[in-house]
């Protein structure tokens, strides 16, 4: 099955690599509806412009490219928890829904047919006037005791580091994946693993095996996770969007298990190209 016909879709962008004069900038923006463009223009910093900009070209790019919708027709919405999703008709994939992400040099996006999906990345950078243990210690309401065993024994400032940002992308994927805002409870999600492989997750304090995780190595200083999952976990204002919320178990897993894609680097070029 291709990926058009899978509804499945995994894209990177590494910004750094972006150096656009303010003329390109305007024109990369200018290819979005302009009820997008004062979300980019808010940022002072050249980089968080970019990434918001490159953010919304992914979404329109990969809803232009799945499903064959023109740049001017495509109307992208957002819950009140400010979940983004497609207002358009979807028939081929009755639960089509995406996540973006952004932070360092990359912003990504991935999106699934039936299942729900979050994405988050993260960058894995030295805190500045304080120390690793000092840094993580801000976050400790936000892990559970085994989480937090976790990372204080994982070795170094810098591996404790590390592994406080495996748990806390998983989180975050699993957030945005249901849709919720900043309200919801990190401390109710526990992860466990297996060298960071059989991720597995408890909500409130039981395991769910209608999830599945993953961790991905970006770079040297750079993380990402990807989760996906039952659409009936989906927050209501989410679930709302979706037009098949109740899906047969046998097809529940094997949506879950089919095997997971490594990212696909795309350039700011072939996104502002694909809408030709």
């Amino acid at each position: 099955m291709t990926e058009e016909e899978s509804g499945v879709r995994r894209w990177l962008v590494d910004i750094s690599s972006w150096r656009p004069s303010p003329d390109q900038f305007d024109a990369a923006a200018a290819l979005l509806p302009p009820h997008e463009r004062p979300a980019i223009a808010r940022f002072v910093k050249e980089d968080d412009r970019k990434r918001a900009l490159v953010s919304r070209l992914l979404q329109y790019s990969l809803v232009h490219h799945l499903l064959r919708i023109s740049f001017h027709q495509i109307n992208i919405r957002r819950t009140a928890e400010g979940k983004p999703y497609l207002q358009n008709n979807c028939s081929d994939f009755p639960n089509f829904n995406f996540s973006t992400s952004h932070q360092g040099d990359y912003v990504g996006i991935v999106s699934e047919p039936l299942c729900l999906v979050g994405l988050d990345i993260v960058s894995v950078s030295e805190p500045q006037g304080e120390t690793a243990a000092e840094f993580v210690s801000n976050f400790s309401s936000y892990l559970t005791d085994h989480e937090w065993n976790c990372i204080v024994g994982a070795g170094t400032p810098r591996d404790v580091l590390t592994e406080f940002y495996r748990y806390w992308c998983l989180k975050e994927a699993f957030v945005k994946a249901v849709g919720a805002g900043v309200g919801f409870g990190f401390r109710r999600l526990e992860f466990h693993h297996e060298g960071w492989t059989n991720i597995c997750i408890c909500i409130d304090g039981e395991v769910s095996k209608k999830w599945r995780f993953w961790l991905f190595k970006l770079d040297e200083t750079h993380l990402a996770s990807i989760a996906k999952g039952d659409p009936e976990d989906a927050i209501n204002t989410f679930k709302k969007t979706l037009s098949s919320v109740t899906i047969a178990e046998k097809q529940l897993s094997s949506a879950l298990d089919s095997p997971e894609e490594a990212f696909t680097l795309q350039t700011v070029e072939e996104l502002t190209q694909s809408q030709e």
